[in-house]
């Protein structure tokens, strides 16, 4: 079933939160034309677009939290479509290729997305702290997550946001800023959910776990009862258990993996269709090129060829 998670009404730019505004000048400073930037601090990207997309991008999303000062996204993950803008927070807690589209963009107001990087181990100690007598119990999760958006964690990004122009006390403070917007984040709505990431016998703990598996060996045949061992699952629920995490079975995830990984070797190696579909598992040509066309909706030469043509013009658009 198609769940839509529609925005709320858009905000108006004079009603916009004070640390809201702030946020939105300093990604501004580090975001001079459209495109995504990495900035000093680790793990802090910032995008920046000036118009609608038109098209879908895709692109392999990794645990993080991603925040809009600016305009509005959605993100769809088999299934589901998530949206969200400056009123609403994103946390992906599972590597999951996806399709994502600013919604929301002009010259005036581009949009302007923040992604921070959230590192599991991390995560698991501060779990520890938040929660020092367990957890409670819950359901299980999802790859994707949106809730309304924490103001406590607006204002630790936009201290953290500020110490990007202070190389000096960002080595020593950034860390402690970060720990804090995990802190703040667990603490949130979205807290059991981000917590999962961290927690080894959580359900979202394992099929991450398989998940790297796969993303480290997308090119050999998939094993789904080697697989199921090795999060300690039977197959038939661990087949149910991803399915239910990622929106996809372990073959849709592998064959993502694989369409997507060949994309970018046409484009930045200039391999042909079948080199590339060979060199990511492939043994047939033309399943190749059938499926990448379900994919990503043209043959293979045609969609390399539409991709570089727009490279002259548009810069690549990234998952914040």
């Amino acid at each position: 079933m198609n769940r839509s998670h529609p925005l709320p009404r858009p905000t108006d730019p004079e009603e916009a939160p004070t640390d809201l505004a702030r946020l939105a000048r300093m990604m501004m400073a580090h975001a001079p034309y459209d495109g995504s930037f990495d900035l000093r601090l680790p793990g802090v990207h910032v995008s920046k677009a000036s118009r609608i997309e038109k098209d879908m991008h895709h692109a392999l999303a990794c645990p993080a939290l991603c925040l809009v000062a600016q305009g509005a996204k959605r993100v769809i993950l088999g299934k589901e479509i998530y949206e969200y803008d400056a009123s609403r927070m994103l946390v992906y807690s599972v590597d999951v290729p996806i399709t994502a589209q600013v919604t929301q963009a002009s010259l005036d107001s581009p949009y302007l997305g923040l992604r921070l990087d959230i590192d599991a181990g991390r995560v698991a100690e501060l779990t520890a702290k938040v929660y020092p007598h367990g957890l409670p119990k819950q359901g299980g999760g999802h790859a994707i997550c949106v809730d309304q958006v924490d103001d406590h964690v607006i204002n630790a990004v936009v201290r953290l946001m500020g110490l990007a122009s202070q190389p000096g006390e960002a080595e020593l403070l950034a860390p402690l800023v970060m720990d804090e917007i995990l802190i703040r984040l667990l603490k949130s709505s979205l807290g059991l959910r981000l917590a999962m990431i961290g927690q080894e016998e959580s359900k979202v703990h394992r099929i991450s776990k398989a998940v790297s598996w796969v993303r480290s060996n997308f090119d050999k045949p998939l094993d789904v009862e080697r697989l199921a061992t090795l999060v300690h699952m039977s197959p038939s629920s661990f087949h149910q258990h991803f399915k239910a995490v990622t929106e996809m079975s372990p073959l849709q995830y592998q064959k993502a993996l694989r369409l997507q990984e060949a994309r970018r070797l046409m484009l930045l190696t200039k391999l042909d269709a079948g080199s590339a579909g060979r060199k990511v598992g492939y043994q047939s040509v033309p399943q190749f090129t059938r499926e990448y066309g379900r994919y990503f909706g043209n043959a293979p030469t045609k969609d390399i060829a539409m991709l570089l043509q727009k490279a002259g013009v548009d810069r690549p658009a990234s998952e914040n």
